[in-house]
């Protein structure tokens, strides 16, 4: 009898086997971005703030009973079944109902979640480019951005793609209306 011979990994399949291998500090973030392996350091006190006021007014206002996460990752799929994409938002929300966030892997599929959330931070320009085009291909129906760096808060809806086509920026201050399932207006005025 002879040994058959493997097919060779191709170059996706080892660079996510590799990312999936890293044993990264505590408290950092390790994530798979179109093909580049993305480490970022552990958030300072006001990116949590920042968080912590979006996840306090979507649970109290929102119309639809939400489930939030900070430290489940999404997988988005590539063709041929090969996950490429691996990106742990800042926030994640998903109706209760669904109980997405269920089960002992760190990585879920898209499906279900309603918004991600991002406070841009060490990174910004994979928070306003790269992530906001794997959360549109990930059929992500909201990508709520706060930017810090330019004292704005980007809703992005409507994916199509590897974009939204549609998106609203506001200067922090300002009421944002979160459409359904939220159905409320963000009040950013504590982001100054």
């Amino acid at each position: 009898m002879t040994a058959m011979a493997h097919e060779p990994l191709t170059q996706e399949e080892v660079l996510l086997e590799g990312f999936l291998a890293l044993d990264t500090p505590e408290g950092f973030r390790a994530e798979l971005i179109e093909g580049e392996i993305v480490v970022t350091p552990p958030p300072d006190g006001d990116h949590e703030d920042c968080i912590s006021l979006i996840v306090t007014q979507v649970i109290r206002r929102s119309r639809t009973d939400m489930q939030f996460s900070g430290n489940k990752g999404l997988k988005l799929q590539s063709g041929g079944g090969c996950p490429k994409d691996h990106v742990i938002p800042d926030g994640t929300f998903a109706p209760r109902e669904l109980r997405l966030y269920r089960g002992a892997d760190s990585w879920m599929p898209c499906e279900g979640v309603a918004m991600v959330v991002e406070v841009t931070s060490s990174k910004p320009r994979a928070d306003r480019e790269a992530k906001r085009r794997c959360y549109a291909r990930g059929g992500i129906p909201l990508y709520l951005l706060v930017d810090r760096d330019t004292s704005q808060v980007t809703l992005f809806s409507d994916p199509e793609s590897d974009d939204y086509r549609q998106h609203l920026t506001l200067p922090f201050g300002k009421r944002l209306a979160l459409p359904e399932p939220f159905a409320f207006d963000l009040d950013t005025s504590d982001f100054l």
